[in-house]
């Protein structure tokens, strides 16, 4: 298993560019945890800190699109660096003006989110530059999937840990600061510097005039709605129990449990079109988020959320395939950041009902959200079985591809980019 992860991180730029993109996503993924648990510091309500945490997800939603389109123009460095900075003047005005101005502080955090780097786009659109073989980029995508497990494991304990040491305020400056050194180094390595995306055909829609492009992120949309819910209901559960650190345990279980699953799917190759392997892994993860409503003791609790993280990494790995597969060409980037977008969207719609949900109908309510969640996601994907069945391109892009004009085609490979 550990064989074909270290092929790939052995590859020149790769180690560089993947622990670069954590990095530098740290903030947006932890910004709904650190918003909710600065908020509530800060004395305001559950509605209160879901309402910021939504707000801040439907921001990046509203931008991760337009600067990934942005990024396919003008390429990465001029966009991701100074993309990130102001993403960080956002989230500290945040830190050092709370919650005494409402209206400033939305603005904040709308600020915060719109300028959140695409970088999580951009990264997959670096693997066939940096690795060349589609075998190798599909592991990409994989290692990717999992790497991202790492941070929603760690950051959740380091975002925690800062509280416990500091305050909420402190863990927003620092995770900001860290983000913004990650996005750093990956706009000053080489690939990211000299990554060209391949000419594009003017449509205003650009990578949504794809069908099944559509059909994939109005499925994942519930799937961040239910993750979106279970950061609220985490924080609701840990207090019904009276420690804050049960939080933090229960998001690292849910990161740990995807780690595993993500690993694992990884480590082979898959015969079958990824969209009907989609369905099944989406079917197993809507299966398990649904025994979170029994909301047992702490022990019992964590167990359940690592199970209900063990098909998320694989999820999003296979998402990652049939994203390239549906994606116009020359909208690489955009049609990434349009995934990550319909999860802030998803998430920001859960955060804002699972609040309620939990003033209403209790901690079980709110772990309903996410069950829901999982079945309206697992429904979209039978719903659109046939669009999804005809997929804009056969493979995955690979150096040179019409997304990288800096190489040729390897023999033996499609480009990939057919019209």
């Amino acid at each position: 298993m550990a064989a074909g992860y270290l092929d790939i991180l052995r590859a020149r730029h790769a180690a560089r560019l993947l622990i670069g993109t954590l990095v530098g996503r740290l903030p947006s993924g932890t910004a709904h945890i650190a918003i909710v648990l600065f908020t509530r510091a800060e004395g305001g309500s559950y509605t209160l800190a879901g309402a910021l945490a939504a707000v801040y997800g439907l921001a990046t939603a509203v931008g991760q699109p337009l600067l990934g389109r942005a990024v396919d123009l003008y390429g990465q460095p001029r966009v991701q660096l100074p993309a990130s900075v102001v993403s960080a003047l956002g989230m500290s005005l945040l830190a050092l003006v709370g919650l005494e101005s409402l209206p400033l502080a939305y603005g904040a955090v709308i600020v915060a989110g719109v300028f959140t780097p695409p970088l999580e786009g951009g990264l997959r659109a670096l693997w066939p530059t940096v690795l060349g073989r589609e075998d190798r980029v599909h592991r990409a995508y994989a290692m990717d999937a999992v790497a991202q497990e790492v941070m929603f494991t760690v950051g959740p304990l380091l975002v925690t840990v800062l509280v416990s040491l500091w305050s909420p305020a402190a863990a927003l400056l620092v995770i900001n600061t860290i983000g913004v050194l990650g996005a750093l180094s990956v706009v000053m390595s080489e690939p990211s510097r000299t990554w060209r995306s391949a000419p594009r055909e003017a449509h205003w829609l650009g990578a949504l005039r794809s069908p099944g492009l559509l059909a994939l992120l109005g499925s994942f949309f519930f799937v961040g709605l239910a993750l979106g819910s279970i950061t609220v209901a985490g924080v609701a559960y840990a207090d019904d129990h009276g420690r804050e650190a049960v939080y933090g345990w229960l998001m690292a279980a849910l990161g740990l449990g995807a780690l595993i699953g993500g690993a694992v799917y990884g480590a082979r190759q898959w015969a079958g079109a990824p969209e009907r392997r989609l369905r099944v892994i989406v079917a197993l993860l809507a299966l398990g988020y649904l025994p979170l409503m029994l909301t047992p003791d702490v022990v019992a609790m964590t167990a359940l959320a690592a199970l209900a993280g063990v098909f998320l990494a694989p999820a999003i790995a296979c998402s990652f395939i049939v994203v390239d597969r549906h994606a116009p060409r020359g909208t690489v980037t955009e049609a990434f950041s349009w995934l990550v977008t319909t999860f802030g969207v998803g998430a920001a719609a859960g955060t804002a009902l699972a609040g309620p949900a939990v003033e209403l109908g209790g901690t079980a309510w709110s772990f309903g959200v996410a069950g829901a969640g999982g079945v309206a996601a697992l429904m979209v994907l039978l719903a659109t079985g046939r669009v999804l069945a005809v997929p804009g391109r056969t493979d995955v892009s690979v150096q040179g591809s019409g997304n990288d004009r800096n190489g040729a085609v390897q023999p033996g490979f499609s480009s990939g980019h057919q019209a």
